[in-house]
């Protein structure tokens, strides 16, 4: 059982880790290097005169953006091994798992670590204000933690009780609100910040899915392979 999760969590994750990080390098990574032009003070946004939407950016760095990619295979490797295992535990009540249903849990890590954190406290570009660090990791561990408990209670929860309890680990989190700064400052002007925002969640949905896909079918591969 071990070596089956292990095995389809180190494929699964590879496989969606290395789709994820071109789709980053290739939608995320030029936002953030555009940002980081008016963070450092290159390009002013106010008070100054107007400057191009569509600037050179920094060229390919084999360093950065290898380690870049590397991270990023790990990180969903990591998210893979957590899905798998929690995979086994449901092959063994009974439901489906294959790359179809996969699609489902993905869109459910999704919304557990991305969506239903970022719907409150959203994705940042450089630059920006920002509430203590710590503060915002202890709400963003919290609202990912009730938000996955959430998803696998409305998937095999069977009373409406437990999709009550559901609804109110969804909605907690945010009625609580996240850590906010005192003032509002930064650089980046808003079209920059909301772009990337939109690509960090698209992008994050597409590596969900992807994950599950993957995790789901090379979980029904092993276990037909170890049955033939």
């Amino acid at each position: 059982m071990f070596s089956r999760i292990l095995t389809s969590a180190l494929f699964a994750g590879a496989a969606a880790g290395l789709i994820a990080a071109m789709l980053q390098l290739v939608f995320v990574q030029p936002v953030l290097l555009h940002a980081e032009l008016y963070e450092s003070g290159e390009f002013v946004h106010f008070g100054a005169e107007a400057v191009s939407a569509h600037p050179d950016l920094p060229s390919i760095d084999l360093m950065r953006d290898g380690l870049s990619i590397i991270f990023t295979m790990l990180t969903y490797t990591g998210y893979a091994l957590v899905m798998v295992a929690l995979m086994a535990m449901a092959e063994g009540q009974g439901h489906t798992i294959n790359g179809r249903t996969g699609l489902l849990w993905g869109m459910a890590g999704f919304i557990a670590f991305h969506f239903a954190p970022g719907l409150t406290l959203a994705p940042e570009v450089p630059g920006v204000a920002a509430a203590d660090v710590g503060a915002r990791q202890i709400w963003w561990t919290g609202t990912v933690a009730s938000a996955a408990v959430a998803m696998w209670l409305i998937a095999f929860a069977r009373s409406w009780m437990l999709w009550g309890v559901a609804a109110v680990l969804l909605l907690a989190p945010h009625i609580i609100g996240a850590p906010e700064p005192d003032v509002f400052t930064g650089p980046v002007p808003t079209e920059i910040g909301a772009l990337f925002a939109a690509r960090a969640f698209g992008v994050g949905m597409a590596a969900w899915v992807l994950v599950g896909c993957f995790a789901g079918y090379f979980w029904n591969t092993e276990g037909a392979r170890a049955e033939a």
